[in-house]
């Protein structure tokens, strides 16, 4: 990593170049070398989620753009300052209380590095936002079997493509599995144990995450291997990305965006709605094991939950009651 500083422009805060050179903005790189050495290193070390780098960038990037207009140095920042900043901000509750607690992070990690001597964003409450109900659309097991079937009406004159889309889909609906475990995938993550075959999937912070793999995800995965010739291919990526007008796979993983893309665009065509999206088979995936008897605390354990709050979440069994008590109001 190069020692060289670069001068911030506004609107930029990219902790590294590709080069290995630092980009800080003036507010720290003002404090000197090892400051902004330090800057860096809590978006390049600290933080190893490249989702939650890319947030946290933008959340600390807005913060430090807001204190310089003040303007104010990082050691003229105080709790007054933060929650000014945080009850100004226009974003959504969710939105404040993830660039607080990005804020607080950065401090914390400024303090320890002896960069600042205390942390003002600590003693800062964020905005209440209580969620008991997700809003992530679900799909009844009807629609999702609709739109499986819509993907590949016919085995024989399936293209890979389908088999493809068709079989990414099933893992996330039969596993409850995030788009990015799945599209992390590799062709050994899907491997015989026993009489049964299994699937491994890479969640956050590291963990590797196994369970059997439910027949029709096992069926479309193996229609997929099949017509794709990658089952060898043990340490390639198992979803790859196929170019328009071809039906060869690339050897590249298929990005979560792409799979965003094809999902909207396969449960437009099964005339479903648009605002179906990739967390919509996780949701589905759930609600439709907890309305077969399936408990709460072995659905927690499926998804790779810490909490059964967070599984909670995902729980739409409640909404059919909803409305059947509703449809006894008869005038």
């Amino acid at each position: 990593m190069s020692g060289e500083i670069l001068p911030y422009q506004p609107g930029q805060l990219a902790p590294l170049t590709a080069s290995g050179q630092l980009v800080v903005p003036a507010i720290v790189a003002d404090l000197g070398d090892h400051a902004a050495r330090r800057f860096a290193e809590f978006f390049a070390a600290n933080i190893p989620n490249d989702n939650t780098r890319a947030a946290y960038i933008q959340a600390i990037g807005q913060f430090l753009r807001w204190c310089e207009a003040q303007p104010l140095t990082l050691h003229q920042v105080e709790p007054i300052a933060v929650a000014a900043y945080i009850k100004a901000h226009t974003g959504s509750d969710p939105t404040k209380k993830q660039h607080l607690a990005a804020i607080r992070m950065l401090f914390d990690w400024l303090v320890t590095g002896q960069v600042v001597p205390l942390n003002p964003a600590a003693s800062v409450r964020g905005p209440k936002h209580i969620v008991k109900k997700g809003k992530t659309p679900v799909l009844s097991g009807e629609d999702a079997a609709k739109l499986l079937k819509s993907i590949v009406p016919d085995e024989a004159e399936a293209a890979l493509i389908d088999l493809r889309d068709r079989a990414l889909i099933g893992v996330m609906v039969y596993s409850f599995a995030r788009i990015g475990a799945v599209v992390g995938m590799k062709v050994e993550d899907y491997y015989p144990n026993g009489k049964r075959w299994w699937l491994r999937l890479h969640e956050k912070g590291g963990k590797f995450h196994e369970l059997p793999a439910h027949h029709l995800a096992e069926e479309y995965l193996d229609a997929y291997l099949r017509a794709s010739g990658i089952g060898e291919d043990r340490k390639h990526p198992l979803f790859q990305t196929i170019p328009r007008k071809t039906d060869k796979l690339t050897g590249r993983p298929l990005p979560r965006r792409n799979a965003l893309d094809m999902v909207k665009r396969r449960a437009i065509a099964a005339g479903l709605s648009p605002r179906v999206c990739n967390h919509t088979f996780r949701a589905t995936g759930i609600t439709a094991y907890l309305e077969n008897g399936g408990t709460i605390e072995k659905a927690q354990q499926i998804a790779a939950h810490e909490s059964p709050k967070t599984t909670k979440l995902y729980d739409r069994t409640d909404d059919q009651v909803t409305l059947d008590e509703i449809e006894r109001i008869v005038l």
